[in-house]
């Protein structure tokens, strides 16, 4: 738990009032509304964002402060863009797709992992990421994360899979009644629909041990190996794959006021944000500044700057 204290005594000893310590001061921003552009139905990018609304709530009550379902992180880019956002939720790979840091964009700072996931009934005859060369697989949902990545890998690999884009919900139902033969998604873990899945039939995760390696070798930075851990899902046991770090981003005409509340709310309150949702709980200040290409918002950066002083 941070000293709010001495953040507050720090930001005297700067000659800041109290309201530059975001949640801590009496005085609120003037701000009509915030938009939270948030994921799929069955994504942790849509629980954890409503989450992060919530909690934001009482810390602006003169704001509105709504989550919009989005398709996740291609879709939030542009929506942010678009101004139909002041806040969203985007994997790396895709914010650094181009090269650079995009345009009218800054971090509040990076959050936590989404693994890539390869997921089959426990009879099917998928073995490897290969084998889903021809079948009928689930793609993510139009302008999502998973759709970025497994682009990328398909492109690499020269796997050629009769694609369809479907949100995580979707495309567990449709694996559970057999009109899909596999589902990738990019997520954090547990993800709710797999885990829904996962009590209604027997299945398994694909090892993406190969794949995570060749993206890490063509892309440089985004991708780590990684492991689902086996007390992930009811009874799946431990599976090799690849992670990608997410960032929560927000628009440069952001106030800094109303950024340092949200920088302030996303990494003090991380119990009742990322609860039943363990790998968003390693949201934290050291990995938080870590967001790449993409600077911080001014309000951000001076949050954690006054926090670790």
């Amino acid at each position: 738990m941070l000293d709010r204290r001495a953040l507050l005594r720090g930001l005297a000893a700067l000659g800041l009032g109290a309201t530059a310590a975001g949640c801590s001061g009496p005085r609120t921003p003037e701000l009509e509304k915030l938009v939270m552009l948030t994921g799929p139905p069955g994504a942790v990018f849509r629980e954890l964002g409503a989450s992060l609304v919530s909690a934001l709530r009482p810390h602006l009550p003169n704001t509105t402060i709504t989550a919009r379902e989005t398709g996740s992180s291609v879709d939030n880019l542009q929506l942010l863009r678009e101004g139909a956002g002041q806040l969203g939720l985007a994997s790396i790979d895709a914010v650094e797709s181009s090269g650079e840091a995009p345009p009218g964009l800054s971090a509040i700072g990076r959050v936590y992992d989404s693994f890539l996931h390869l997921v089959v009934l426990d009879d099917s005859p998928i073995r490897s990421f290969a084998d889903i060369d021809g079948r009928t697989v689930s793609l993510g949902a139009p302008g999502s994360s998973t759709g970025f990545t497994s682009d990328r890998l398909l492109s690499l690999t020269g796997v050629k899979p009769i694609g369809r884009l479907m949100s995580q919900a979707a495309g567990a139902d449709a694996l559970a009644d057999r009109s899909l033969d596999a589902m990738l998604t990019l997520t954090g873990i547990p993800t709710p629909a797999i885990t829904d899945l996962a009590g209604k039939r027997a299945i398994r995760l694909v090892s993406l041990k190969n794949e995570a390696a060749l993206l890490a070798d063509h892309y440089l930075g985004p991708y780590v190996a990684a492991t689902i851990p086996t007390t992930t899902y009811a009874h799946v046991p431990p599976c090799e794959t690849v992670a990608v770090p997410n960032l929560l981003l927000t628009r440069d005409d952001l106030g800094d006021d109303v950024v340092r509340i949200v920088t302030e709310t996303v990494f003090t309150e991380v119990s009742a944000i990322t609860k039943g949702h363990p790998e968003a709980s390693h949201i934290n200040v050291r990995t938080g500044i870590a967001t790449g290409i993409v600077p911080l918002h001014p309000g951000a950066a001076g949050w954690f700057r006054d926090v670790k002083r």
